[in-house]
């Protein structure tokens, strides 16, 4: 009996290890960087989480041009990794032509739509928790007059943008919002210079909190924002610790959850393919509360941001979201 028992031990073991050893995740962050403090580490984040959980290790790239994307989800897939997951719109393309051509190879793309029956596709409601980091900053914003500095100008920060406009205006209807982009390519996520200047360009126009959504080029909005002794908002990943203080909050987008789920389902055998959207009735999207930033948070305020959250999975309240008709209402 006690050898039975010792034998079916060591098969579950090597079960185990075989399981384990049937995964070998690979990521491919965006153009930026991996410890961007933002979208990127988020990723990144998740991708730890399910080493710590598991001890299976993962193969990870940093792309510093669009070229090298392509190449690098290519080559993961070539020397069998699985699953592949890229965290850019900018893989779209990339996606399309490398999944097409690897069909038993399980593929993850997050913030675009690759439509193939290997590809999942993970999208995220930012209009939603825009909307909440606007509403307090309208709240918090004694101006009357606020900011948003976006990276790349593509229509998904746009996104940010306009749902960070309709929070604004439903906490001060009169409310001025100042919006600028980093720049048009991909350098627009890594130039925390030129971002600097454009925030302070907004301050000296009154602005005394500004959103930013433009990867590590935010790093130089929540800077001068600081420096002048004005409100920043992060984006992304919690940002909130960067400048204890001087941090409204940070609106959450949980990519680390797309990221770490990708990973596990592929490990269960539960990876599905199609399109998973995260808004704020998923927790895809939020806005940050903790010890850096909870004087600046009122109860009145955070009263407003539950209730809100609770009206938009109601349907009481619908953030419009900017890419469903290129425009915004406000």
């Amino acid at each position: 009996m006690k050898k039975t028992l010792l034998t079916l031990m060591a098969m579950a073991a090597m079960s185990a290890t075989a399981l384990a050893a049937e995964i070998k995740p690979a990521l491919v962050y965006g153009t930026g960087g991996k410890f961007d403090k933002s979208f990127n580490e988020a990723a990144y984040g998740g991708a730890e989480k399910f080493k710590e959980e598991t001890g299976v290790e993962y193969r990870d790239f940093e792309p510093t041009s669009d070229t090298q994307g392509e190449q690098a989800i290519r080559n993961f897939a070539s020397r069998g990794y699985n699953p592949v997951v890229a965290v850019s719109f900018a893989w779209t393309s990339a996606m399309e032509k490398v999944a097409a051509e690897f069909p038993d190879t399980k593929f993850v793309i997050v913030d675009a739509v690759v439509d193939l029956p290997n590809v999942r596709s993970v999208v995220y409601k930012e209009e939603e928790g825009s909307y909440l980091v606007g509403l307090l900053a309208g709240m918090a914003s004694e101006t009357g007059k606020v900011g948003f500095v976006g990276g790349m100008d593509i229509p998904l920060i746009r996104k940010f943008g306009c749902g960070y406009v309709q929070g604004v205006k439903a906490a001060n209807p009169d409310a001025e919002v100042f919006q600028n982009m980093v720049g048009t390519t991909g350098a627009a996520w890594n130039d925390p210079v030129r971002a600097g200047e454009l925030t302070k360009n907004q301050i000296d126009q009154g602005a005394d909190v500004i959103y930013a959504a433009a990867g590590a080029s935010g790093l130089g909005v929540l800077q001068t924002a600081a420096d002048n002794d004005k409100l920043g908002i992060g984006v992304d990943s919690n940002q909130n610790h960067l400048h204890p203080g001087d941090v409204l909050t940070s609106m959450v987008k949980r990519v680390d959850l797309a990221v770490y789920n990708a990973f596990k389902d592929t490990q269960g055998d539960a990876f599905t393919a199609g399109v998973q959207s995260l808004g704020v009735e998923q927790d895809g999207v939020t806005y940050a509360v903790d010890e850096n930033n909870k004087e600046l948070i009122t109860p009145e305020m955070q009263a407003a941001a539950e209730k809100a959250k609770a009206d938009i999975i109601a349907g009481t309240v619908k953030v419009h979201d900017y890419m469903s008709d290129n425009s915004c209402p406000n």
